[in-house]
């Protein structure tokens, strides 16, 4: 078999359709170097690999458990220098953990002041509002 140099590989429609992953955000993310920016064939075509899927899906479930960009980019370094213990990586998941608490108490906190206030309001069409007023004070 002749190589014509033309790499096989994925390109990066396959990689969106494979991770669910809109095309603009896989972008985004070999820009700011999350997603390490694959080779090209002869056509200047990028061609992906399944070691990008793996990555890109690592990424995507790490946002999806709400870690920050930079947290992300924090476990990567890890991984890519082969420094990762186990003791490091839950030293960062519980740091998040805590603020993802943190987030939970101020979201409940908010939830009950926004009940007692709707709870004060009549609904009917009158000018008056206690919503208004407690938003103003």
């Amino acid at each position: 078999m002749v190589d014509h140099g033309i790499r096989r590989g994925l390109k990066r429609g396959d990689v969106a359709r494979r991770t669910g992953c809109n095309l603009e955000t896989i972008r985004y993310y070999e820009k700011i170097g999350l997603l390490l920016e694959p080779p090209r064939n002869v056509n200047s075509y990028r061609i992906y690999d399944d070691a990008h899927v793996r990555r890109l899906r690592f990424i995507l479930r790490g946002r999806e458990l709400g870690f920050s960009i930079e947290d992300i980019r924090g476990l990567l370094d890890l991984v890519d220098g082969g420094t990762q213990t186990c003791a490091e990586v839950k030293t960062r998941t519980e740091h998040h953990l805590t603020d993802v608490r943190t987030k939970i108490a101020d979201l409940r906190r908010i939830e009950t002041i926004l009940a007692k206030t709707a709870a004060q309001c009549s609904g009917d069409e009158v000018p008056e509002c206690p919503i208004l007023e407690a938003l103003a004070s």
